[in-house]
């Protein structure tokens, strides 16, 4: 399973012996349901992949897509509340949303553009492209695009788990579906098994090790959850030392104070201690891993959220 846009990218390398259109929310005010660069790939038989409004204007995206796909020319619409149609064809929740519709192809959005973009993800780097209105052309993003609209698209979010218990499992999953890739760290053989983490990466390293080697930065979260203060404490130090979004170590508060008193007789300071959510994860009053895995990925969202320029 992959995230969203790797999805859609997928969805094109498929379809792409068909006549495609690629619809983007290209501006937005009040509470619009989906954010700027958003998009959605329409298929010529009305088939599709992704969102453009979480469900409230995809209708009127279909239609208008045929016409582009038939016309061979991009439209630019705006929807927004309309008191006699807003449950038809509109946002009820308040927002506008301008989107633009273009054909997939070198007179709109090149498919060579689709591989660009997943070969910049694949390397964890950014990529922008660059858009004219006026005649609804994309390409790859030039200094001198002042003028135009850019989409950027940011390299994947990351989460390294320390930890191959239960609880991970719910997580790496939960993670993927969010667009955020996991890693599964752990020196324990019998924890860390492709039958519990199918598909999954995984690193039998020592915590402190992998941690170091995989170069967090401002787009990683870092969770520990094996409860075992041996791997945990190495990770937890080697995380401090990254300039993570997000560090975070499963326990009650008990365990937490304990966990923190160990760290400080290693020399981090309350400063750098401070960093850490612990217990991890949003108070929600969740019960079983799968919960504990939600609210420990709501707690990453929100950490990410405010760490975003």
């Amino acid at each position: 399973m992959t995230g969203e846009m790797d999805r859609l990218i997928a969805r094109q390398r498929e379809w792409q012996q068909a006549r495609l259109a690629v619809a983007t929310v290209i501006a937005t005010w009040n509470s619009a349901p989906r954010p700027v660069g958003s998009h959605m790939l329409i298929h010529e038989d009305g088939r599709f992949e992704g969102s453009v409004s979480g469900g409230c204007v995809e209708g009127a995206i279909l239609q208008a897509a045929e016409e582009v796909i038939a016309e061979n020319r991009f439209q630019l619409l705006d929807f927004g509340v309309e008191d006699a149609s807003a449950w038809e064809v509109g946002l009820p929740c308040g927002g506008e949303i301008r989107i633009l519709i273009q054909p997939v192809g070198v007179g709109g959005f090149p498919e060579t553009l689709f591989d660009r973009i997943g070969e910049a993800r694949a390397a964890g780097v950014a990529i922008s492209t660059a858009t004219d209105l006026e005649t609804g052309i994309t390409r790859l993003a030039e200094a001198e695009d002042d003028a135009l609209w850019i989409n950027r698209y940011a390299p994947r979010r990351r989460l390294l788990i320390v930890g191959a218990v239960q609880i991970a499992q719910s997580l790496a999953r939960i993670a993927r579906e969010l667009d955020i890739e996991p890693v599964i760290i752990d020196p324990r053989e019998r924890f860390l098994t492709p039958e519990r983490f199918p598909d999954f990466v995984r690193d039998d390293r020592w915590p402190d090790a992998a941690i170091t080697a995989h170069l967090p930065d401002s787009r990683t979260a870092i969770v520990v959850l094996s409860h075992d203060p041996k791997i945990d404490d190495p990770a937890l130090v080697a995380a401090l030392e990254s300039p993570a979004a997000y560090i975070a170590a499963l326990g009650s508060r008990k365990s937490h104070a304990a966990r923190l008193e160990r760290l400080r007789a290693q020399g981090l300071s309350d400063e750098q201690l401070a960093r850490i959510d612990g217990p991890a994860g949003l108070d929600i009053g969740s019960i079983g891993p799968a919960e504990i895995a939600l609210s420990i990925a709501a707690g990453m969202i929100a950490a990410f959220a405010q760490s975003s320029p």
